[in-house]
């Protein structure tokens, strides 16, 4: 293990210091030693105060990820299991573990990793260098800890496949880790079965994220009419109609998205009352707002419109767009759910946003409730990063 030492300029180190896990090149005054990326490097504030041990890259921006506050802790086969072992039982205090996000980057102070369960799969992403070093160690020890529980995994898959790889100077990895297996796995979330597809479907395969938003609507739905647009697999959709709609339209632009959802549709004998249908929800609402459709519930939960700080202005313009268009579907006294799933775009600019989009759509709104990510992915205070979903219900009402 390298023993070198990376010290920050004076002043630097706020988000770390903060509780955050990661340093910037910029934060960085020296590195002394012999060292290759991905190596372990000893980290000091700039008076020489030990502030703990991260794995650096030279290749990225995010020059250093902290793995400890401890100074001397190794990073060996037991600290990285404490890791996993905690992790797994912060989610059985707080989720339901059938299909959750297991590890979550560095708000479960392994940073750079993924790993979500889908019943008896583990599909495994891997976002940073100095990771890649620990990632198999990583599974075969959650095998292990969930082993422990009774849980046999049946295949892991690793979807390395984001751009954001590139940044770190790796190749993007679609593979089986171990032997290969059927990747088509049957889950049951809220009461609603999806067969979710490791390999083809979009991230891990499924966001496991939105369930509890996802069961926040049920309540909503019951004899109500809604439409749910960028529906992916038909996940809101199939909540609404479990939860007892009389009519459900899912709109996606993706044909294959659109397929996979009329598949689930049957799987829960639902396909009578919740339809799809591929079309651009741009150019579909304007046209259902002529045609003077309303819906009891529309649900807006669209793509990230933005991945870069710089990219946030064309942002607002979208989500502003959207929530117009989706606001003048929703009857009077009926309810919208909103959502962004980009971090850059933050609790404050979208409350802004969708404040700006009642107005021109001469709406007004009346909150039931503001949420996040489900708890399976926690949000790490001081590592902004792992903040990025927000999602409100409103009550719409007419300007009377």
């Amino acid at each position: 293990m390298s023993m070198a030492v990376a010290t920050l300029k004076k002043g630097e180190g706020r988000t770390l210091k903060a509780g955050g896990a990661w340093i910037f090149d910029n934060e960085i005054e020296s590195v002394m030693g012999s060292v290759e990326n991905g190596d372990i490097v000893l980290v000091h504030d700039f008076d020489g105060y030990p502030l703990g041990r991260g794995f650096i890259n030279f290749n990225s921006k995010i020059r250093i990820r902290m793995m400890t506050r401890n100074i001397d802790q190794e990073i060996d086969r037991e600290f990285l299991k404490m890791r996993v072992r905690n992790a797994w039982a912060y989610r059985k205090t707080t989720v339901d573990t059938s299909s959750c996000r297991v590890i979550f980057g560095e708000a479960d102070f392994l940073p750079g990793l993924v790993i979500d369960k889908y019943e008896d799969v583990l599909v495994v992403e891997c976002l940073a260098l100095g990771m890649e070093q620990f990632k198999e160690t990583i599974v075969e020890l959650l095998k292990e800890v969930l082993a422990e529980d009774g849980i046999t995994v049946r295949g892991v898959y690793e979807r390395s496949d984001a751009n954001e790889r590139k940044k770190e100077g790796l190749p993007k990895v679609k593979d089986f880790i171990g032997e290969p297996f059927d990747t088509k796995v049957e889950i049951t979330e809220n009461g609603v079965r999806y067969l979710v597809d490791v390999v083809d479907g979009q991230k891990t395969g499924f966001f496991l994220d939105q369930k509890y938003n996802r069961l926040a609507i049920q309540k909503l739905c019951k004899g109500a009419r809604v439409l749910d647009c960028f529906t992916h697999m038909g996940t809101f959709a199939l909540n609404a109609g479990i939860a007892g709609a009389r009519e459900v339209t899912g709109l996606d632009i993706s044909e294959y998205a659109i397929h996979q959802a009329e598949e689930n549709a049957k799987r829960n004998h639902l396909e009578n009352t919740v339809q799809f249908r591929c079309a651009n929800v741009f150019d579909e609402l304007p046209r259902l707002a002529e045609q003077k459709e309303q819906y009891d519930v529309v649900i807006l939960d669209p793509p990230a419109f933005t991945k870069s700080r710089e990219a946030t202005k064309n942002a607002i313009k979208g989500y502003r767009e959207i929530n117009i268009k989706g606001l003048k579907l929703v009857k009077d006294g009926g309810y919208l759910a909103t959502c962004s799933c980009s971090h850059f775009m933050t609790q404050e600019l979208l409350a802004k946003t969708v404040r700006e989009a009642a107005r021109s759509a001469h709406k007004r709104l009346r909150q039931v409730e503001f949420r996040t990510q489900a708890a399976d992915h926690p949000i790490l205070w001081a590592a902004d990063e792992s903040y990025y979903l927000k999602f409100y219900i409103f009550q719409v009402v007419e300007e009377k």
